[in-house]
């Protein structure tokens, strides 16, 4: 990942695409260390809902997670499709929120999310479920060690959150923070600084 402040701090200003920003701060899709993020949602009683996913991909198209389709997500987007993606770095020198509306991944799409997961998450996939969280250690661990993998879930769906707008916090060593906020027009993007 390159210098925490890149783009929000240089003085000729960030680039005029944010995706050329999210592209030098976030790890390429290919990476199998995938970056943990927060997924917002507004919940079906009308109180905002989080909780953490891994980003699975994102390009132009919008940035990419997976779940299981009997999640609370997914019925809460299901209700309202929009969302906020919140990616914090671990040494918090930057920060990046996506605010859009939300769409089902392609097939395809989804198919490489889940070849990219690891065997320990392919395998959740498959077991969790809140019957297993019911069981005691015990069971629980029987469950785990008689779970097959016989290929993806059928519970597993994915979703892309289609930017309608990115803003770009960093941190500075010696000035105070920053942040870029990129909006979505009909045919373009616009950027402002904004107090950090």
């Amino acid at each position: 990942m390159s210098a925490p402040g890149r783009g929000v701090h240089e003085d000729a200003g960030p680039p005029d695409d944010p995706f050329d920003l999210a592209r030098a701060w976030l790890p390429d899709d290919a990476a199998p260390d995938r970056p943990r993020v927060t997924l917002s949602t507004v919940g079906t009683d009308g109180y905002p809902d989080a909780r953490t996913v891994l980003l699975s991909a994102f390009d132009e198209t919008g940035f990419a997670f997976h779940t299981s389709a009997a999640s609370r997500k997914v019925a809460e987007l299901a209700a309202l499709p929009r969302a906020t993606l919140t990616v914090l770095w671990p040494d918090w020198t930057r920060q990046l929120v996506v605010r859009g509306d939300v769409v089902p991944d392609s097939p395809g799409q989804s198919a490489a999310a889940w070849s990219a997961r690891s065997a320990y998450l392919r395998r959740l996939a498959w077991a969790n479920t809140d019957e297993l969280a019911e069981l005691d250690l015990a069971h629980r661990l029987a469950a785990w060690a008689a779970q097959q993998v016989p290929g993806q879930a059928d519970s597993w769906v994915g979703y892309r959150v289609q930017p309608r707008e990115l803003t770009f916090w960093a941190a500075h060593p010696e000035a105070p923070s920053r942040r870029v906020q990129y909006t979505r027009s009909p045919d373009s993007w616009t950027w402002r600084y904004r107090a950090g």
